[in-house]
């Protein structure tokens, strides 16, 4: 596994095997939100500027170039640039830092949480004989991870659940000669 050389579109139907439903992917999108945050917090504290970040940004976006559709690196663009907006504001007293470091495993509990709360899973033993858990794993979606949940988020509705209406119920045609009061 080799993160400057992925294949993406497999290993967004790896996502899928554990992330098919809406509401998983909203909070993880929000977690990952929030953890790139205090990263970013604590990046920019120690560094004493934004220069560093943003190179870290540039740097990230330039390997997910190497790998995902055009649109997909837009979304991915576009959330970039949002972010690195909102970081600016981020407090940077030294000891926020500390409040960086709690946010993180907090952030990545909610995930795991999620979990439980949308537990549609399917088959993974085919990707677990190419993507095998531990570190390369971990940097892998770390890389990928906003770009996968993007694309189920912003670029296929076709895997989003169908929102059914409830049936509407229909008074079942009137008997020749009965009363309408019956």
């Amino acid at each position: 596994m080799n993160p400057l050389k992925v294949n993406f579109q497999e290993l967004y139907e790896r996502h899928l095997c554990r992330h098919s439903q809406y509401g998983i992917n909203v909070i993880h999108v929000a977690a990952v939100f929030g953890i790139y945050l205090a990263l970013a917090g604590i990046i920019c504290s120690l560094a004493g500027t934004e220069w560093v970040l943003l190179g870290i940004i540039i740097l990230h976006l330039a390997i997910v170039a190497l790998n995902v559709p055009a649109r997909v690196l837009l979304g991915t663009v576009l959330f970039m640039a949002g972010f690195f907006a909102v970081c600016l504001t981020l407090p940077r007293q030294p000891w926020w830092v500390s409040v960086y470091l709690l946010a993180i495993p907090l952030l990545y509990k909610i995930q795991a949480w999620s979990h439980k709360i949308y537990n549609v899973e399917r088959d993974i033993t085919e990707f677990n004989k190419k993507y095998k858990k531990g570190f390369v794993l971990f940097v892998l979606l770390s890389i990928y991870e906003l770009p996968l949940l993007l694309k189920y988020l912003v670029f296929d509705k076709n895997n989003w659940p169908v929102w059914v209406s409830r049936p509407r119920i229909e008074a079942p045609p009137a008997q020749p000669g009965a009363s309408p009061e019956s």
